[in-house]
Protein backbone atom coordinates (compact mmCIF):
# COMPACT_ATOMS: atom_id res chain seq x y z
CA UNK A 1 0.00 0.00 0.00
CA UNK A 2 1.71 2.93 -1.17
CA UNK A 3 2.01 6.40 1.46
CA UNK A 4 -0.71 8.02 0.06
CA UNK A 5 -3.17 5.67 -0.23
CA UNK A 6 -2.49 5.25 3.43
CA UNK A 7 -2.95 8.69 4.24
CA UNK A 8 -6.54 9.46 1.94
CA UNK A 9 -7.78 6.05 3.82
CA UNK A 10 -6.93 7.39 7.51
CA UNK A 11 -7.72 10.93 6.22
CA UNK A 12 -11.39 8.99 5.18
CA UNK A 13 -11.94 6.55 8.52
CA UNK A 14 -11.10 9.76 10.43
CA UNK A 15 -13.65 11.98 8.39
CA UNK A 16 -16.22 8.86 9.40
CA UNK A 17 -15.39 8.73 12.73
CA UNK A 18 -16.13 12.39 13.45
CA UNK A 19 -19.01 12.69 11.63
CA UNK A 20 -20.40 9.24 13.61
CA UNK A 21 -19.58 11.05 16.48
CA UNK A 22 -21.19 14.34 15.78
CA UNK A 23 -24.44 12.27 15.05
CA UNK A 24 -24.50 9.85 17.95
CA UNK A 25 -23.95 13.11 19.98
CA UNK A 26 -26.78 14.98 18.25
CA UNK A 27 -28.72 11.61 18.74
CA UNK A 28 -27.98 11.54 22.53
CA UNK A 29 -30.00 15.33 22.63
CA UNK A 30 -33.18 14.19 20.60
CA UNK A 31 -35.62 11.36 21.17
CA UNK A 32 -37.91 9.48 19.20
CA UNK A 33 -38.50 9.19 15.35
CA UNK A 34 -35.31 12.06 15.11
CA UNK A 35 -32.76 10.17 17.43
CA UNK A 36 -33.61 6.30 15.61
CA UNK A 37 -32.70 8.87 11.85
CA UNK A 38 -29.77 10.13 13.50
CA UNK A 39 -28.59 6.44 15.09
CA UNK A 40 -29.59 5.43 11.76
CA UNK A 41 -27.39 7.54 9.72
CA UNK A 42 -24.17 6.39 11.94
CA UNK A 43 -24.66 2.97 11.79
CA UNK A 44 -24.67 3.47 7.71
CA UNK A 45 -21.80 5.40 8.10
CA UNK A 46 -19.72 3.00 10.10
CA UNK A 47 -21.20 -0.07 7.90
CA UNK A 48 -19.41 1.98 4.43
CA UNK A 49 -16.35 2.46 6.28
CA UNK A 50 -16.26 -1.02 7.08
CA UNK A 51 -16.83 -2.35 4.07
CA UNK A 52 -14.23 0.08 2.63
CA UNK A 53 -11.64 -1.70 5.21
CA UNK A 54 -12.84 -5.17 3.63
CA UNK A 55 -11.85 -3.92 0.12
CA UNK A 56 -8.60 -2.64 0.88
CA UNK A 57 -7.87 -5.47 2.78
CA UNK A 58 -9.06 -8.25 0.02
CA UNK A 59 -6.61 -5.53 -2.48
CA UNK A 60 -3.70 -6.31 0.52
CA UNK A 61 -4.18 -9.82 0.32
CA UNK A 62 -4.12 -10.05 -3.07
CA UNK A 63 -1.03 -7.96 -3.36
CA UNK A 64 0.80 -10.48 -0.64
CA UNK A 65 -0.20 -13.27 -3.16
CA UNK A 66 1.25 -11.77 -6.28
CA UNK A 67 4.43 -10.99 -4.42
CA UNK A 68 4.70 -14.51 -2.99
CA UNK A 69 3.82 -15.98 -6.40
CA UNK A 70 6.75 -14.01 -8.07
CA UNK A 71 9.24 -14.61 -5.16
CA UNK A 72 8.48 -18.21 -5.44
CA UNK A 73 9.11 -17.72 -9.26
CA UNK A 74 12.04 -16.23 -8.74
CA UNK A 75 13.72 -18.97 -6.45
CA UNK A 76 12.66 -21.78 -8.58
CA UNK A 77 14.44 -19.94 -11.59
CA UNK A 78 17.62 -18.75 -9.55
CA UNK A 79 18.18 -21.28 -6.71
CA UNK A 80 21.61 -20.28 -6.14
CA UNK A 81 21.12 -16.28 -6.42
CA UNK A 82 18.04 -16.85 -3.40
CA UNK A 83 21.29 -19.13 -1.66
CA UNK A 84 23.43 -16.84 -2.28
CA UNK A 85 21.40 -13.96 -1.17
CA UNK A 86 19.82 -15.55 2.10
CA UNK A 87 23.13 -16.79 3.23
CA UNK A 88 24.65 -12.66 2.93
CA UNK A 89 21.67 -11.14 4.90
CA UNK A 90 22.31 -14.16 7.56
CA UNK A 91 25.90 -13.49 7.76
CA UNK A 92 24.51 -9.86 7.82
CA UNK A 93 22.20 -10.56 10.85
CA UNK A 94 24.21 -12.80 12.17
CA UNK A 95 27.37 -9.59 13.03
CA UNK A 96 25.14 -7.18 14.03
CA UNK A 97 23.50 -9.44 16.59
CA UNK A 98 27.29 -10.63 17.57
CA UNK A 99 28.20 -7.33 18.20
CA UNK A 100 25.73 -6.45 21.29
Amino acid sequence: MTETVRDTLAAEFSNVLSEAETLLDKASRETGDKARDLRSQVEARLLTAKLKLQELEGAAVDRAKQAARVTDDYVHDHPWKAVGAAAGVGLIIGLLISRR
